[in-house]
């Protein structure tokens, strides 16, 4: 039986821009063996769409959540679906 996969598209408010954020998340998602991408948007926030298993999916929600040491989240919103397999890496983009 195959492993359930899944996508989220997260949008993380707070401090998160100029504290490593992405970077961070760079490395999280490649840990969990994610594929997908952040950025950070206009409004300082980041966004982060991911794909993979669920289990490591629920993982780097969780991660993002607390953020790299030098950020402040203050709120997560979270939108699951079921994935669209357009991804074969985890990117930042800028």
């Amino acid at each position: 039986m195959s492993e359930a996969i899944e996508r989220v598209e997260l949008v993380i408010t707070g401090k998160v821009q100029g504290v490593f954020f992405r970077q961070s998340a760079l490395g999280e998602a490649q840990r969990l063996g994610l594929l997908g991408y952040v950025r950070n948007l206009s409004d300082g926030s980041v966004e982060a769409v991911v794909e993979g298993a669920v289990e490591a999916v629920n993982a780097f929600e969780a991660w993002c959540r607390r953020g790299p040491i030098f950020a402040r989240v203050e709120e997560v919103q979270a939108r699951r679906g079921p994935p669209r397999g357009e991804f074969r890496t985890f990117r930042v983009e800028r």
